[in-house]
């Protein structure tokens, strides 16, 4: 494995907490570590971008507007980010951007001049890690209560917030199953309540 020389992140539930279907930037709050994750990269010298789908828009619940405006927020609060590749459509539009299709991060890398190989993918579901996979970079999943059991169970590498995740990217690979950090491991496999995973409780919205 070459050692990474970017990380693309996903957005909503990775980097800021999840809203959904967020169009007003006043609602953007970066998740716990956020901003110490991404200039320990950018100390490191590894670039950094975003991947995000925001089927809102092809919904008409949001517009290309206000993802722009929320984005520039993230961008204040957190970056500024080398690059941003956003996917408006829908689950049944076929895009070949929209994760758990590739798209979006072969765009991505191609734009940071870096090829795949040499990416790594942070995520919060199933979604983000195939895509990384399906572009041949590596994939990271920090599970968030919307992150299904079975997504867990099939992520190559699983860490248990953020700062566990970068900190293994700057050790550099190969990496283990299970990234220990300042909190147990098994937390990133933890159900909210006696015997019911997240999902359940939660609920789930199609990104």
């Amino acid at each position: 494995m070459p050692p990474v020389r970017a990380v693309l992140f996903d957005r909503d539930g990775t980097l800021v907490e999840d809203v959904p279907y967020n169009g007003d930037p006043e609602r953007v709050r970066p998740v716990e570590g956020a901003r110490e994750a991404v200039e320990l990269l950018r100390a490191g010298g590894i670039g950094t971008g975003v991947v995000t789908n925001q089927s809102g828009v092809a919904r008409g619940l949001i517009s290309t507007a206000d993802v722009r405006r929320v984005d520039e927020r993230v961008d204040e609060l957190l970056g500024p980010f080398d690059v941003w590749a956003v996917c408006p459509h829908g689950p049944g539009d076929g895009c070949p951007c929209r994760k758990p299709e590739p798209g979006l991060i072969l765009r991505a890398a191609g734009r940071m001049g870096t090829p795949p190989d040499a990416v790594a993918v942070i995520g919060d579901i199933g979604a983000d890690m195939e895509a990384a996979r399906r572009a041949g970079a590596d994939g990271i999943l920090v599970p968030t209560p919307v992150t299904r059991p079975q997504e867990t169970a099939a992520a190559d590498h699983v860490a248990p917030d953020l700062l566990t995740a970068v900190r293994a990217v700057l050790t550099g690979p190969p990496w283990g199953r299970d990234l220990a950090g300042e909190r147990p491991a098994e937390t990133a496999h933890a159900t909210t309540g006696p015997g019911r995973p997240a999902l359940e409780r939660t609920g789930r919205r199609p990104r």
